[in-house]
């Protein structure tokens, strides 16, 4: 086993200017994420530099079988913390080969959102929260709880410190350090509600970055459970009960919202999210409604309602924000399934270019 860590952990730099770029992309069910790597002549910093490269979409239930191939274009860049080195991860988008997006290509139309003259200039910030469960392999039961059984009920966890109320911290701070080599911008860490469950935080990214940066921090921490041979689950409600979901918290603002007055702005942001509220919950996760359920820290699905310090609605204002009045707000709709691309580019597109 030595000799394999050894070669596993080589540093190519030391015999060739040939590096390894892992392509990754958003697979058929919109949740999953796939890659495959490849050899490169030498380092690259420009995803524009990179070149294109096709897939199986038969095999990814993304294509016919009779018409397979899908293309990747290259999006962003970032060290790749598993190789280390000039090696690196690389996000991708896909199309057809006549240069279609391809349906669960969400990134394409979240990118036009993006560009447009009105998003830009008002500069959208996001920080998102993303919460998820960590599973036993063979029994799909969280990690921490006695097969088959239950834990104590739910107080001491959050935050917690010891053995038993803090399971898996050695894979959360693993994937805290490997985001940050990477040049992910992840804020934070922390125990969740219900024990086997952690959240991490990416932001403030700015526009279209924050959905690339969650979709490889999801592929980071995809790899790490992989390596410590967990099960890494997005389900909203993983378990049934008196238990608290998992959701991704998007908090959001835009340059008028940070400068003087920006309360006001706010406001009228969010009365724009409450008129559509019923869409923006049919594009926030798959499951949601088993989360949103008006208990353990969440608005029933069917009502909008918003607030400041209250953790039991759909928008959350915090005090900082209303003491100064100007500052962010708090989505605590989408579930910890949701597509970054859809939910910060429904946001932008709902608060800036949408009238009512």
């Amino acid at each position: 086993m030595s000799l394999l860590t050894d070669l596993v952990n080589q540093n190519l730099s030391d015999c060739t200017d040939k590096i390894i770029a892992e392509y990754i992309w958003v697979g058929g069910s919109g949740i999953d994420l796939r890659s495959k790597a490849r050899t490169l002549s030498g380092p690259v910093s420009d995803p524009s530099k990179l070149p294109k490269w096709n897939y199986d979409g038969s095999s990814t239930g993304q294509a016919s079988g009779e018409d397979s191939e899908v293309i990747l274009y290259p999006q962003a860049i970032f060290k790749d913390p598993f190789r280390r080195g000039n090696n690196i991860l690389v996000m991708c988008d896909a199309y057809t080969p006549a240069g279609d997006p391809i349906p669960t290509n969400k990134r394409c139309a979240a990118a036009k959102i993006f560009s447009h003259p009105d998003v830009v200039a008002e500069e959208p910030w996001y920080g998102i929260e993303q919460e998820y469960t960590l599973l036993q392999k063979d029994v799909k039961w969280p990690i921490g709880w006695p097969v088959g059984g239950f834990p104590g009920p739910q107080g001491p966890y959050y935050c917690g410190v010891g053995v038993d109320k803090a399971f898996g911290r050695d894979i959360v701070d693993s994937h805290y350090k490997a985001c940050l080599y990477a040049g992910i911008s992840i804020s934070g860490i922390n125990g969740e509600v219900m024990p086997g469950q952690w959240e991490f935080q990416v932001g403030p990214t700015v526009g279209i970055s924050a959905g690339d940066e969650l979709w490889v921090a999801r592929y980071v921490l995809e790899r790490i459970t992989e390596i410590a041979g967990v099960v890494l689950s997005f389900d909203p409600k993983p378990i049934q009960g008196d238990w608290n979901g998992a959701g991704a918290h998007t908090n959001y603002s835009t340059k008028s919202m940070r400068c003087d007055g920006g309360y006001e702005v706010i406001k009228k942001a969010i009365e724009k999210l409450g008129a559509r509220h019923t869409q923006h919950i049919a594009a926030y996760g798959e499951g949601n409604e088993r989360r949103l359920t008006g208990r353990h820290e969440t608005a029933d699905i069917n009502t909008f309602i918003w607030g400041v310090a209250n953790r039991g609605i759909s928008i959350r204002v915090g005090r900082d924000t209303e003491k100064a009045g100007k500052g962010y707000f708090e989505d605590r709709r989408p579930a910890s399934n949701m597509d970054p691309y859809i939910v910060t580019s429904m946001i932008a597109e709902t608060t800036i270019l949408w009238k009512p």
